[in-house]
């Protein structure tokens, strides 16, 4: 192909430059941060298996059952983090 006419290797790096351009774009710009708010996603759920875990460990360990629960809620983030009211509410059963 490089005995081609100019014209013709013109067509045929620019389209080169073309789809690498697009790769680049689609790489950095969508697939990277779609990528980077899974991870975040996934880290969030993986929070609330270490809470219970936290809490059958301190549960068999003996711990008293306040300082179980106020354990495994210091560990959650923050979205998913109860209120020092509701968790008491929760634990009175109201």
């Amino acid at each position: 192909s490089i005995d081609e006419p100019p014209s013709v290797l013109g067509g045929m790096i620019g389209s080169a430059l073309v789809g690498t351009f697009l790769g680049v774009l689609l790489a950095y710009g969508i697939v990277s941060p779609m990528a980077g708010r899974l991870k975040q996603i996934l880290e969030q759920d993986e929070m609330i298996f270490h809470a219970v875990k936290q809490v059958v460990i301190a549960s068999l360990h003996g711990w008293p059952q306040p300082l179980v629960v106020e354990t495994a809620r210091s560990g959650l983030g923050h979205a998913y983090r109860p209120g020092l009211s509701e968790l008491l509410d929760a634990l009175r059963g109201r």
